[in-house]
Parts: C-alpha cells; sequence; structure tokens
C-alpha cells in the first residue's frame, strides 16, 4: 500500500480555535480524519505529523526519506514564507511534494505570498479549506502514479 505523509505546521494544532474567518471551524484531528478516510477509499495510507517546532519537522521529514514514504502533502503554515532548513530538507525527498494551504495565500499579506517551497513542489493548492487538504491527497496519489 502506498504511503503519503501528511505534514501540519506551526499553529495547526489550534485549526478550530484561530481565525476561523481564514480557517474555518474545522480542527486537526477532523482534517486528519477525513484525509485518512478518503487516503482509504483511495487505497493508500496517510500518515500524519503536526509540530510547532521546525527542527522536529526536518527530522520527520528526515524519516520519511528512511521509510521510503511515497509522496508528502505539506501544509507548512508560516513556514512556507521562510524555513530554508524545511525547504532544504524537503529538497532531499525524491518523491512528489504537494504544498497545500487553507487559505488562498495569494488575497493575503503580502509576506505570505512568496513559498520557499515552490521550487521544489509539484504543485500549490491553496484557498478551499478542508477541500485544499484533500485536493492535495488526491493531486499526491495522481503524481505518484505519473511515475510508474
Amino acid at each position: 500500500m502506498k504511503k503519503i505523509l501528511m505534514l501540519h505546521g506551526v499553529n495547526h494544532n489550534m485549526f478550530g480555535k484561530r481565525d476561523p474567518i481564514q480557517y474555518g471551524t474545522i480542527t486537526l484531528e477532523e482534517i486528519d480524519e477525513n484525509m485518512t478516510e478518503l487516503g482509504k477509499e483511495l487505497g493508500v495510507e496517510v500518515i500524519s505529523f503536526q509540530t510547532n517546532h521546525e527542527g522536529d519537522m526536518c527530522e520527520r521529514i528526515h524519516q520519511a526519506f528512511m521509510e521510503n514514504i511515497d509522496a508528502v502533502v505539506i501544509n507548512a503554515g508560516a513556514w512556507t514564507h521562510y524555513s530554508y532548513g524545511i525547504r532544504d530538507a524537503l529538497a532531499i525527498l525524491t518523491v512528489p511534494i504537494i504544498e497545500i494551504h487553507m487559505s488562498n495565500i495569494h488575497a493575503r499579506e503580502k509576506f505570505r505570498h512568496h513559498s520557499v517551497f515552490s521550487e521544489i513542489a509539484k504543485g500549490q493548492i491553496c484557498g478551499f479549506g478542508l477541500d485544499s487538504y484533500l485536493l492535495g491527497l488526491r493531486a499526491a496519489i495522481g503524481s505518484i502514479e505519473e511515475i510508474k
């Protein structure tokens, strides 16, 4: 069974409580449940990880390399805009990386318009709330199939 790693970034443990105008009221647990359910329907295992610590995120990405994960879906939150450490960790991987965001980062503050991951990501999905995650999972699966 193919394995997709879902990486959640800084402050995502506060989904459901934080800025409902941008992120809605869905919780991280509910997002993970939806991802797992869709993964089962599509025949893949979704492994979720969230941290508020940049080094822990890099360590989890290194672990993914050793585990032979088939693709990564990442919503790194604010790290998207400045974390070259996470970017360099992701660049070690040889699998498709799909960047996602719940909000439309291009319609928000100017500093959010730039992604340090965009050069290494297969693509970016933003602005669709929970559907950004589900579309990201579908894109990851499609990208794995392209490699075959």
